[in-house]
């Protein structure tokens, strides 16, 4: 199957401005007519919203240690109809997990290298000079493979500065395809899980177009867009084969908004009608949902309006006494018995697990995530093999339920937050991505 040739914009490191050089050619290729595909490779669950802002397309995750070969060329074919594809990476171009999963690393690199897309490497060059190129051919170099477009050179700080930064990189071999002043303005706001909501930008829509006009003055667009290719791609199958439940009642708003884009797109390809409704604005679940689900979000920044959430909370219950309910990370939190803020105060949430968790004292979890189902979980059988990513500062007072599935990192060590089960209820920490497809 043809498919668009793409980019993917990557750096050493986090930190390093690859977001706003995202967005910005995002748009600057928007505006200059073409349609564009965006993509996030890893398991990142705030950054696609704000591709979808720029490109005016929805963007997907790629993650080459969650997904299957199938899922993958299946999440690639939503770039159909679009002339160029552009990719975000995680973290750094290399960094992944230790121990090779049965699909990768998980590596932006190794996405660069199975989709066959060209990296754009944007590279803080503050405090050094000829110094950067000698970074820059390391990272080419490192994966003799892996196509390589050239370099963004980022927070120059001054004429006489780029001029030596550039005299290193043409020593290395290696094409500058732009060099972006150093700009206090051009960061987006963070909170402890990195990036902020786009929903909660105070002006998206004007910091986007500034970032188009700086990349636009600074960048050359045109070998950008010649350097993007790929390979031809099988043709793809579905996302998913079937829907965990046919009428799905998602909640949706500040507090539960992270749920995968192509877990969303699967459901209602498959045939599922997805109905939205705000816990924060004391909304109950659908009525004729057959299935409630709650995903991960800020819940302890909303813990007193969820707790007096009287009518949110009553229909819960009643939905639970004879249909599922699914909680992920936040939504898992929001199922228990109560959530104990960074202040110590302590919030009664839902009570249909026996959660007790905390932000008192922050702990941090963060990882791939491969689950083996105890019991059963909306849409997946016991015994499934499940994988996902886990996110989050909260800590677990008590969790008296019986246990929902047997979990461990990516290097196969069990971690201790299994998830729950509770009649009709159940919830997890990990963010699920996928099933494991069969060999």
């Amino acid at each position: 199957m043809s498919s668009p040739p793409g980019l993917l914009v990557s750096a050493p490191s986090s930190g390093t401005g690859k977001t706003t050089v995202m967005l910005g050619l995002l748009r600057a290729f928007r505006d200059a007519g073409l349609s564009v595909q965006p993509f996030k490779s890893g398991p990142d669950y705030i950054d696609p919203a704000f591709h979808r802002a720029a490109a005016g397309r929805a963007s997907y995750n790629l993650d080459t240690w969650a997904m299957g070969p199938d899922l993958l060329d299946a999440i690639a074919a939503r770039a159909q109809g679009a002339e160029l594809c552009i990719a975000e990476g995680s973290m750094g171009l290399y960094d992944g997990v230790a121990t090779r999963g049965r699909a990768g690393f998980g590596s932006s690199a190794e996405t660069a290298l199975r989709l066959g897309w060209p990296v754009v490497l944007v590279l803080d060059v503050g405090g050094q000079a000829q110094s950067a190129a000698a970074t820059a051919l390391g990272f080419r170099s490192y994966e003799p493979d892996l196509p390589f477009a050239g370099v963004i050179l980022n927070r120059v700080a001054s004429p006489r500065h780029e001029r030596l930064t550039r005299l290193g990189m043409e020593r290395a071999g290696l094409p500058v395809l732009g060099a972006l002043p150093r700009r206090g303005d051009l960061t987006l706001p963070e909170r402890h899980l990195g990036l902020i909501q786009a929903v909660e930008h105070p002006d998206l829509e004007t910091a986007i177009a500034g970032y188009a006009a700086f990349l636009r003055e600074h960048v050359d667009l045109a070998p950008l867009r010649v350097a993007a290719g790929g390979h031809a791609l099988p043709a793809a199958g579905p996302l998913l084969k079937t829907p965990p439940a046919q009428r799905i009642a998602l909640a949706q708003d500040a507090a539960f908004s992270f749920t995968y884009p192509h877990l969303l797109e699967g459901w209602r390809d498959a045939g599922a009608e997805i109905l939205p409704f705000s816990p924060l604005a004391d909304e109950a679940p659908a009525a004729g949902a057959d299935l409630v689900w709650l995903p991960g979000g800020y819940p302890e920044l909303h813990a007193g309006r969820l707790a007096a959430a009287a009518t949110f909370r009553a229909g819960l219950r009643h939905h639970a006494e004879t249909k599922p309910v699914h909680g992920e990370c936040g939504g898992y939190m929001a199922l228990g018995t109560a959530l104990i803020d960074k202040d110590g105060n302590r919030h009664e949430m839902a009570g249909l697990l026996g959660l007790v968790t905390s932000y008192e004292k922050r702990k941090f979890h963060l990882g791939y995530r491969r689950a083996t189902l105890d019991a059963a979980l909306p849409g997946h059988a016991p015994g499934t093999a499940l994988r996902g990513h886990e996110f989050h500062y909260s800590t677990i007072l008590d969790q008296p339920d019986r246990p929902l599935a047997r979990v461990a990192d990516a290097d196969g060590n069990p971690v201790p937050e299994t998830g729950s089960i509770r009649g009709n209820v159940t919830g997890t920490f990990f963010h699920l991505i996928a099933a494991e497809e069969a060999p």
